[in-house]
């Protein structure tokens, strides 16, 4: 069990990190369907989550081996991973739809739809913008409309109440780990960066040219807060990153006993809500003397 969430962490990160490379594929919105799919498969953990955040859980049918959350999303036929799939298995349970991220294959998809299979394709959102406008269309495509419509204004409020609580106060230099070997930093493309920028901070590795970094750099980019969220932290992999981060007091973050560790199976998931929770937490680790009420 262990070693499945840590492959599942992995696909999150991997999710989350790489949307850019696939950035640029375009995608078609769905009509509002006149009766709801009764049959879904989803081939993303991102799209299965979202899924059962909109109440519509008892459609899905199939979904990929790394989708794990929440827990009723486990029981689900396995049609394969997020990129080697099994055309057969998916055939087999006769799907309405298909949801698929840009990171499935596209042979795979355009197989799928020449066997007259109805399939959506969602990409990987950049930034918390993006996660809201995905999220909506999501709830189109399931009829589930107005239920998406409300999710996205509690998360919008939230976020919101964050950006009123911080605004005008010091932003302090943050590094957002994501990765461990190679040391990983949040990217400027990728929504974890807009973590930092909307609770006030300023992304140390924001102007790196790869999210690739070197104990050296941080060194000189000298952050005031240090926030872990890499694989494997629910199994001890962010308390080691903290002690290795412990050797070096000349940092700023070390020497104020500022180094966090986040969950990074929440901070990578992208729904509206999990967004917005994150980030709550995220500006009381930057900001602890402002009152945070979202």
């Amino acid at each position: 069990m262990a070693a499945r969430r840590i492959r599942t962490v992995a696909v999150r990160l991997l999710l989350a990190l790489l949307f850019a490379a696939f950035a640029g594929q375009t995608v078609r919105a769905a009509p509002q369907p006149e009766q709801p799919y009764e049959r879904i498969v989803s081939l993303s953990p991102l799209l299965t989550e979202n899924i059962y955040l909109l109440g519509a859980g008892d459609s899905l049918v199939g979904n990929t081996i790394y989708c794990h959350r929440p827990a009723a999303a486990r029981d689900k036929v396995k049609v394969g991973s997020v990129q080697e799939l099994s055309i057969e298995k998916i055939v087999a349970l006769r799907p309405q739809l298909i949801l698929a991220s840009n990171l499935t294959p596209p042979p795979q998809v355009e197989k799928l739809q020449r066997l007259g299979f109805q399939v959506e394709i969602f990409r990987q959102p950049a930034t918390f913008v993006d996660i809201c406008t995905h999220f909506l269309r999501l709830g189109q495509v399931l009829g589930k409309k107005a239920q998406a419509e409300a999710i996205v204004a509690q998360a919008r409020h939230k976020v919101e109440a964050v950006r009123q609580a911080v605004a005008g106060r010091p932003r302090p230099k943050v590094f957002l780990q994501v990765g461990a070997h190679p040391l990983f930093s949040s990217v400027k493309s990728s929504f974890t960066n807009d973590y930092i920028a909307l609770s006030g901070g300023v992304n140390v590795a924001g102007n790196l040219r790869s999210g690739a970094v070197k104990m050296e750099q941080v060194l000189a980019l000298n952050p005031d807060l240090i926030i872990i969220a890499v694989m494997g932290t629910e199994h001890g992999v962010g308390a080691e990153e903290k002690r290795r981060w412990q050797e070096y007091p000349a940092i700023e973050a070390v020497r104020t006993e500022r180094v966090h560790v986040l969950d990074p199976d929440v901070v990578c998931s992208p729904s509206p809500l999990t967004f917005a929770d994150t980030l709550v937490n995220i500006a009381r680790l930057l900001h602890p003397q402002v009152t945070i009420s979202p």
